[in-house]
C-alpha cells in the first residue's frame, strides 16, 4: 500500500481543468496526464458508458474533443474508432489523457448511478499471484457507517478489476452507530430492515462494477469464490442480523465480540453467488472494529521501529498508538460531526460538498467537490470554516460567536443558505474533537510518550481526504506536530481488507496484531474526563509531558 504525503507542496503532478458538457449537464473536473478522462469522470455524477474495465476493448466510452491538447490516439482507439470519426475528434475516454485545459462533449452518458470509483493509488498492491484455480473472483468490502467501499479482484492474477464507493442507506435510521443500534432494538422488523439495506447496497455496488467493468453480471457472480467484509462492530452486528445489546455492556468493550453470519446460505442465494465464502473479519474488541484491524494491517504499523499514532475518524473514531512494543487502542464516539452529517448543513464528501474554505482580503472563498453548486459542508470544509472564524475572532475559543447569530446562521455566502453555520453545529464539533483529542492524549500518557515522540501520524478514513492539516492542528483536533509527519490514507480500511482477502497467511497476520494489542476502555479511566474538558476549547491541544 502506498502512503502518499498529503501536504499540497508535495504534489508535483500538474492538474488540468476540463469542462465536460452533456445534454442537460455541464461540469468541470481536474485530471492529470496519468489519469484517463474516464477515471476522472467516474468520481463524479457524469459517467461514460463502459463494459471492459477501461481496457478500451468495448469501445463504448466515446467522447468528443472540442478543444485542448490531449495524447494522440492509441492503437486501441485506432482499432475501435473509424478514421473519419477520429479525425472529427471522437475518442475513447478510457484512453484519453489531458496535456492542457480543455473541453469535451459526451453525447450519450451512462445511466445515473450513486456508485463512484475510488482513487486506487493508496490501495493494496500484491507482490505476487495466488494459486486460485476455481471461482477466482474475490470481493473486499469496507462497511462504514456513512459509506460502503468495495473492490473486485481476480485472485488468480492478482489484478484489481475495479472499485466503488457509495452511501450506506442505513443512514436513514441514524447518522451515528448508537442511534442505528437503537433502531435495531425497536424490534425484529427494524433489525431486518437495517440488515437488508446494507446487504442490498453491497450487491448493488458489486453489480455496478460487473455491468461497467466486465460487461456481464450473472456469470461473474457465479465465479466469485470469496467475499470478505470489514467494518466497525455496530455495522457488522447489523449486517449479520444480530442483536446489538451486547455492545451496550461495558464489560464487552475490552474483549472480542464475535459477529456471526448465521444465514449465509440465504445470503448467497439472494446475491446469486453460490460458490462464495462470505466471511466477516472479526472486530478487535467492543467498539473497536475490524476496520481498525484493516488499517493496522494496511499500514504494517507493528513493523515500524518508531512511535506512530493512527486515527480512523468517523461517527465512531478508533485510535491506535504503536510505541514500538505495544499497540494501544481505543475508540470514542465522534458522533456525526466527522462525517459531515448531523450538522444543519452537513453532508458526506460528495458532489456539491464544501470541502475547503479560505478567507482572502476579508472575503470568504470556498471550493466544492466536483466544483458543483454548494449543497452543504463535508467535515473538512467545516473544519476550515471554524478555523477561519476563530482566526478572525468572529468565533471565540469557547465556541460562542462574538456577535449574536440571526436565525439564518452565519453564512459564508449571504445569498446561499447552504453555506450557513449554526451555534449548535459548533458545539457538536467541539464535543467530537474534544473526545478524540483527549483519547489521543490519554494513549500517549499511558505509553509514557508525548506528541513530540510521534514519528508519524496516520489519518485513515475519508474524513482526512480534503483536510487542511494546519487548520485541524490550530483547532486542537490533531496533535501539534510538523505536518510532514502526517499522512492521510483515506482507503486504508479497504486496503487492509484487500490484503486479508488475497493473502494466504491472513490468519497469522491477524494473530500478530492480537498478540501486541492492549485495548483501553476510556470510560474506566478517571483522568480521561478531565482531558476531555481541557480539550473542549477551539485551540491547539494542551501540552502534556510524561515521565
Amino acid at each position: 500500500m502506498k502512503q502518499p504525503n498529503v501536504t499540497s507542496e508535495s504534489k508535483t503532478e500538474e492538474f488540468f481543468k476540463l469542462t465536460v458538457k452533456s445534454p442537460g449537464q455541464t461540469l468541470q473536473i481536474a485530471a492529470n496526464s496519468t489519469t484517463s478522462v474516464r477515471l476522472a469522470l467516474d468520481t463524479t455524477s457524469l459517467r461514460v458508458r463502459a463494459a471492459c474495465g477501461g481496457l478500451g476493448t468495448c469501445g463504448a466510452c466515446l467522447i468528443q474533443l472540442v478543444c485542448g491538447d490531449f495524447n494522440p490516439p492509441t492503437v486501441t482507439e485506432r482499432q475501435r474508432i473509424l478514421p473519419e470519426d477520429l479525425a472529427s475528434g471522437m475518442r475513447l475516454a478510457c484512453q484519453l489523457r489531458p496535456r492542457s485545459n480543455g473541453e469535451l462533449f459526451l453525447e450519450y452518458p451512462a445511466p445515473h448511478s450513486e456508485w463512484k470509483s475510488l482513487d486506487a493509488s493508496d490501495l493494496y498492491e500484491p507482490s505476487h499471484h495466488y494459486p486460485v484455480d476455481h471461482h477466482v473472483y474475490g470481493v473486499a468490502v469496507d462497511l462504514g457507517t456513512t459509506q460502503i467501499r468495495l473492490s473486485l479482484w481476480n485472485r488468480k492474477t492478482g489484478r484489481r478489476i475495479a472499485t466503488r464507493y457509495g452511501i450506506n442507506p442505513q443512514i436513514a435510521y441514524g447518522a451515528d452507530v448508537l442511534t442505528r443500534l437503537d433502531a435495531d432494538r425497536l424490534g425484529d422488523f427494524d433489525k431486518n430492515t437495517l440488515t437488508q439495506l446494507a446487504r442490498k447496497a453491497i450487491i448493488d455496488g458489486l453489480r455496478d462494477i460487473l455491468c461497467r467493468d466486465m460487461g456481464e453480471v450473472s456469470p461473474i457472480l457465479n465465479e466469485i469464490g470469496k467475499v470478505l467484509i470489514v467494518g466497525n462492530t455496530a455495522m457488522l452486528t447489523l449486517f449479520c442480523g444480530e442483536n446489538g445489546d451486547n455492545l451496550y455492556q461495558p464489560e464487552n468493550w475490552q474483549q472480542s465480540i464475535h459477529c456471526q453470519l448465521t444465514d449465509v446460505d440465504s445470503l448467497k442465494l439472494a446475491w446469486r453467488t453460490p460458490h462464495a465464502n462470505i466471511a466477516i473479519a472479526q472486530p478487535l474488541a467492543g467498539f473497536i472494529g475490524s476496520d481498525l484491524l484493516a488499517d493496522l494491517l494496511a499500514t504494517a504499523i507493528t513493523e515500524q521501529s518508531e512511535p506512530i499514532m493512527l486515527a480512523d475518524f468517523g461517527t465512531n473514531t478508533e485510535i491506535a498508538l504503536w510505541d514500538g512494543r505495544t499497540l494501544w487502542a481505543t475508540s470514542v464516539p465522534g458522533g456525526p460531526a466527522f462525517e459531515g452529517i448531523g450538522l444543519r448543513n452537513g453532508m458526506s464528501g460528495e458532489a456539491g460538498a464544501i470541502s475547503k474554505v479560505i478567507k482572502v482580503d476579508g472575503a470568504w472563498q470556498y471550493q466544492t467537490i466536483s466544483n458543483a453548486s454548494p449543497r452543504g459542508f463535508c467535515a473538512s470544509g467545516y473544519v476550515d470554516a471554524i478555523a477561519m472564524l476563530v482566526n478572525d475572532q468572529s468565533l471565540k475559543a469557547s465556541g460562542r460567536f462574538a456577535e449574536p447569530l440571526s436565525t439564518s446562521g452565519f453564512r459564508l455566502d449571504a445569498d446561499n443558505a447552504h453555506t450557513a453555520i449554526y451555534g449548535g453545529d459548533v458545539d457538536l464539533f467541539q464535543r467530537a474533537k474534544a473526545a478524540t483529542a483527549a483519547a489521543m492524549s490519554q494513549l500517549l500518557a499511558m505509553s509514557g510518550l508525548s506528541k513530540n515522540d510521534l514519528h508519524k501520524l496516520w489519518i485513515c478514513g475519508c474524513f482526512g481526504q480534503h483536510l487542511n492539516l494546519p487548520n485541524a492542528i490550530a483547532l486542537g483536533l490533531l496533535p501539534d506536530i510538523i505536518t510532514e509527519r502526517i499522512r492521510v490514507l483515506p482507503n486504508a480500511s479497504l486496503a487492509g481488507c484487500e490484503k486479508l482477502l488475497l493473502n494466504q497467511d491472513s490468519e497469522n497476520l491477524v494473530k500478530a496484531i492480537y498478540s501486541r494489542i492492549h485495548v483501553i476502555n476510556l470510560s474506566c479511566v478517571a483522568e480521561y474526563e478531565e482531558r476531555f474538558i481541557n480539550n473542549l476549547l477551539l485551540k491547539p491541544m494542551p501540552i502534556e509531558e510524561h515521565d
